[in-house]
């Protein structure tokens, strides 16, 4: 799998230099993490974002944005945004924060 620079560097700029961050290679792209915790990803077919089980309703509602999976199993409560869906900012910050606001709440690792 290829990874996607140019969402990674978008994904960089718009988290900043927030306390915690962390970013390393994972899934076959570029994962960003907060405290220990996975946030969100950039990959080749998309944006991740981790919106927790039973959070993600809204967002699979939204055009082009899916559930994850890896190969046959679904990771309830991730999401992929295609690029026409992150490429949209309001979209790409509704998601991001609200993946922020999830993994915040979580305990750090």
């Amino acid at each position: 799998m290829t990874r996607d620079p140019g969402l990674e560097e978008l994904l960089r700029d718009e988290l900043g230099d927030r306390p915690g961050l962390s970013e390393t290679s994972m899934f076959g792209g570029r994962a960003f993490l907060l405290n220990g915790n996975l946030l969100c990803g950039a990959r080749h077919d998309g944006m991740l974002i981790r919106l927790g089980r039973g959070n993600d309703g809204w967002a699979l509602a939204l055009p082009g944005v899916i559930q994850m999976s890896m190969g046959e199993r679904v990771m309830h409560g991730w999401v992929r945004a295609n690029a026409e869906a992150y490429g949209d900012d309001a979209l790409r910050w509704r998601l991001l924060d609200a993946a922020l606001a999830y993994v915040e709440s979580l305990p750090g690792k």
